[in-house]
């Protein structure tokens, strides 16, 4: 697995991560035993990032880390999580006084004293620009609570201002087959400045795993079911935003010019690793299988130019007009 190093934290993750979601809640019931299954498999398979955040399962996805690590302490590893989701999403509510608190619990959740890394979990607008908000997160690391801190974004001005940060590790983005636009402006500012790029939501909630149909149905307590436009969160995080008939059509597209030999979902993933300034991508997995097999995109095989060009055309065909503005 390749190893890239994630922006100003200085440390080396692979390609591919595991994004730890599904472990929580959201995407269906997943029993502990199954999670630790698709932990050991990703690890297995060279990958050494996980992110989580304290808002999944109110904090079971990362007690359920901390648990699994506590039989995998050898396991090269750099645990991610986010922080702000549990509260109102006020921007008085970002503040010192609630980032010790929310630091402390994720600290006693995942059994750790420093943190690796903290995002801040796509909090409101305002956020990104307020001085007192990175100075308590500077104030975080020196207190050696947390090691390094970066943001987690819908909207790509978000990421823009929050870069130009002198102490900001990483952005973290949704960017996929589906949602081009953080390769305008982000990632060549995160280049210039030297911040990681964490790709998250990279198969647009499944739709680029290339299995779907018009006719799929998904558990009620699913956010593919009952956030499809934006009930619960922000519509951007299920299926990239896009219509799920039209994603579904997309799809079907996209597999048409996938390589000989590999999986719809790993084109996908790859696509991604290929962008200029992706550090990391974080797919979710519910077994072992898909934890295998998003693994083995970070191997090395190539797309090729035409590959990317088509996929460009094919987010113009079907989505540019709809949600490039948006997000």
């Amino acid at each position: 697995m390749e190893q890239r190093t994630l922006g100003r934290t200085g440390r080396d993750v692979s390609v591919v991560g595991l994004g730890t979601w599904q472990l929580g809640g959201d995407w269906g019931d997943v029993p502990e035993s199954d999670a630790f299954a698709v932990l050991d498999a990703s690890s297995e398979a060279g990958v050494t990032f996980f992110d989580t955040a304290d808002v999944y399962g109110d904090g079971r996805s990362e007690q359920t880390i901390a648990k699994w690590r506590r039989s995998n302490e050898d396991a090269p590893l750099t645990i991610a999580t986010k922080m702000g989701r549990r509260e109102a999403q006020e921007a008085a509510n970002y503040n010192r006084t609630n980032f010790i608190a929310w630091v402390d619990r994720s600290r006693r959740n995942l059994g750790m004293d420093t943190l690796d890394l903290v995002q801040l979990h796509c909090p409101p607008t305002p956020v990104f620009s307020s001085d007192a908000v990175y100075d308590a997160l500077d104030e975080l690391v020196e207190r050696q609570m947390i090691a390094a801190y970066g943001v987690s974004v819908e909207e790509t001005e978000q990421a823009l201002k929050a870069i130009e940060r002198p102490h900001l590790a990483t952005v973290q983005i949704i960017l996929n087959a589906f949602r081009l636009k953080p390769l305008d402006e982000v990632l060549p500012a995160a280049v210039e400045s030297g911040v990681g790029i964490i790709a998250r939501v990279p198969l647009a909630s499944g739709l680029l795993s290339g299995k779907y149909t018009a006719e799929t149905q998904f558990a009620p307590n699913d956010h593919r079911s009952f956030n499809r436009h934006g009930e619960a969160f922000d519509q951007g995080e299920t299926f990239s935003g896009v219509d799920f008939e039209t994603g579904v059509e997309a799809a079907l597209a996209f597999a048409e010019f996938v390589p000989e030999g590999v999986t719809t979902a790993q084109a996908a993933l790859k696509w991604i690793i290929e962008q200029p300034g992706v550090t990391t991508v974080i797919p979710g997995a519910r077994n072992v299988e898909q934890a295998r097999s998003n693994a083995e995109a970070g191997q090395v095989f190539d797309l090729g130019e035409e590959f990317h060009d088509r996929a460009e055309r094919l987010y113009d065909r079907y989505f540019r007009a709809a949600v490039h503005h948006r997000w």
